[in-house]
């Protein structure tokens, strides 16, 4: 599986005001990865456009963020529902307990008595805390991402241990 160059950090929403500043919607309000002097690429793959972020300030459910280059409102309107990704080695370092969704993709996963349930295909955001879609080719299973069912990361050896809680692979 092959990971993209540039990943996706949030959406641009709207416009806001007359001076070319973005409504976003970032994929993780509280990832640094959308910070003053940061380049982000507005756009889809192969069009997509360099800026360097200005400034960001938080703003209802979201981001209100200037880019050099965008100083009106029409220019702000013309990148409305575009993505906005960053190149992968540009993304902010993490805590060792921490991860990015594109670093568990493929990962096996496996439960404390040793059945392999799989690899993670995917990543769904429920809100209260995300849930790993495991497939094997067969089944799917939904696995929270909690301290009481995920027992160790171990990106290394491309592997995941979990504790299957009563009910969680009926």
């Amino acid at each position: 599986m092959t990971v993209p160059s540039r990943l996706a950090v949030g959406d641009v929403m709207g416009a806001h005001g007359v001076r070319g500043l973005l409504r976003v919607r970032p994929y993780n309000a509280a990832s640094p990865n959308l910070a003053v002097q940061r380049v982000v690429y507005v756009g889809n793959e192969g069009s997509a456009q360099a800026h360097r972020i200005l400034s960001v300030a938080a703003h209802r459910n979201g981001l209100l963020v200037a880019l050099d280059g965008v100083s009106d409102r029409a220019s702000a309107e013309a990148l409305v529902g575009q993505p906005l990704t960053i190149d992968r080695s540009e993304l902010a370092a993490l805590d060792e307990d921490e991860f990015y969704h594109h670093e568990m993709l493929g990962l096996a996963v496996e439960t404390e008595d040793g059945r392999l349930l799989g690899t993670i295909a995917g990543t769904m955001e429920t809100g209260l805390n995300d849930v790993w879609i495991v497939r094997d080719g067969k089944r799917e299973h939904l696995v929270p991402v909690i301290a009481d069912v995920v027992v160790t990361v171990d990106r290394a050896a491309g592997r995941v241990l979990i504790r299957a809680l009563p009910g969680l692979l009926d």
